[in-house]
């Protein structure tokens, strides 16, 4: 039997770190081989080599029909992205097998990826994934196989105008309880692009002015929505990514963020370009209002790939360009135990219109300060115009002054 002989099949990327998948872009030549070794000569048959990639989406819903009737509706559907095969061993026309010797045997192989893909995806109702698999056969024999997944990464550059416009937005509301009047409660809230890459802090401008009767407590997170569309249907999962918890604002008191810093965990990009799988950020700042719904503001975020090039873009505020060269904070330690789930930090009533109270960063302290502060972009009036003419000159009213006295 050839298994008896076959010591090793397998498949190798280049480019691949050890026990780690590859990483390609778009575009982009995949390269590697299949690795054959033999304890003893074989007699083998055709060897063949397939690429694929595709975007899966699968859930099921319970639906009842009646007061004792009950099914589940199941929802599926694939977007394929990549096919490609190859042949890497035919046997020979005479319809007889190859025989290998005893050793170590390498088939490379190269294909082309195409330029539109999308990112490598693992969610809770869907995936896109890519891999490389192999078949050796041999005659009256199973066919033996080797599978080797690789990772595609779409590029983003936020270095885009569309990405680099700032966000802002104002959103107030009316606390009510027991249809009494308690006060409104506003948030104004900016921030100076919409794209941003995993490791960078974003700044947030914010003043809230709480006009009621009781203490509220500004928050912000950064929330990941995964939509997965089949059939027309459409299935989402939030999640907090990162949260901040500000001080409580005293009863008629404004509390301003001055470049509020939060920074952004290793999260994978956004992907908005694929059919039935779609990956979104966006900046939520809330306050929590004692008694009442909270009051939620809500501006959209792009996860990129290609940062921001230093001191490239004019339109970008100095605090953008600022943000980017912060790499000494990754020596500050991150929070090991992993984000809350959204459905764990949002009341029922209104899950999708609220942000519940996110934990205290443990970063939130460390990064506020004075060195955060935005940098704004004075205008000084320019200087008059020399001339020798003496703008203010003095009245034939006036006696001079007599220097000897």
């Amino acid at each position: 039997m050839i298994f008896d002989r076959l010591k090793r099949f397998s498949i190798v990327l280049e480019g691949a770190e050890r026990d780690g998948p590859a990483a390609f872009s778009p575009g982009q030549a995949v390269s590697g081989r299949v690795v054959l070794e033999l304890a003893a000569a074989a007699r083998l048959g055709a060897l063949r080599l397939r690429a694929m990639g595709a975007a899966r989406v699968h859930w099921t819903e319970s639906r009842s029909a009646g007061s004792s009737t009950a099914y589940t509706q199941s929802y599926s559907d694939q977007v394929e992205f990549l096919n490609h095969r190859d042949t890497l061993m035919a046997p020979p026309d005479n319809g007889e097998a190859t025989v290998l010797q005893a050793g170590r045997h390498e088939f490379p192989f190269t294909f082309q990826l195409p330029e539109t893909l999308a990112t490598s995806f693992e969610g809770k109702h869907g995936s896109v994934r890519y891999w490389v698999k192999a078949k050796l056969h041999r005659p009256w024999s199973t066919v033996k196989k080797a599978k080797k997944e690789f990772t595609v990464i779409e590029p983003i550059d936020i270095n885009t105008p569309a990405l680099l416009a700032p966000q802002a937005g104002a959103k107030e509301k009316l606390a009510r309880a027991w249809y009494c009047n308690r006060g409104q409660v506003s948030v104004t809230a900016k921030i100076d692009r919409k794209g941003y890459t995993p490791g960078e802090v974003i700044p947030i401008f914010a003043e809230i002015d709480n006009c009621t009767s009781r203490a509220v407590v500004p928050k912000a997170a950064i929330i990941q929505t995964q939509t997965f569309i089949a059939r027309g249907t459409k299935k989402q999962k939030k999640s907090v990514v990162t949260s901040i918890t500000g001080d409580p604002i005293p009863a008629g008191k404004r509390e301003v963020w001055h470049g509020r810093a939060l920074k952004i965990p290793p999260v994978g990009p956004s992907i908005l370009q694929c059919r039935i799988i779609q990956v979104e950020y966006s900046l939520k700042v809330c306050v929590d209002i004692p008694g009442t719904s909270k009051l939620l503001l809500e501006l959209p975020l792009v996860i990129g790939t290609i940062p921001l090039h230093p001191f490239g873009s004019r339109t970008s505020s100095v605090s953008s360009q600022y943000s980017v060269n912060l790499d000494w904070l990754s020596t500050i330690p991150e929070q090991l135990e992993a984000p809350p789930e959204y459905s764990a930090v949002v009341s029922s009533p209104e899950a999708e219109q609220s942000l519940a109270p996110p934990c205290r960063s443990e970063l939130g302290d460390i990064l506020e300060g004075p060195f955060f502060a935005y940098i704004q972009e004075f205008r000084f009036r320019p200087p008059p115009l020399y001339s020798e003419v003496d703008p203010n000159p003095t009245s034939d009213t006036i006696r001079p002054r007599c220097m000897t006295c």
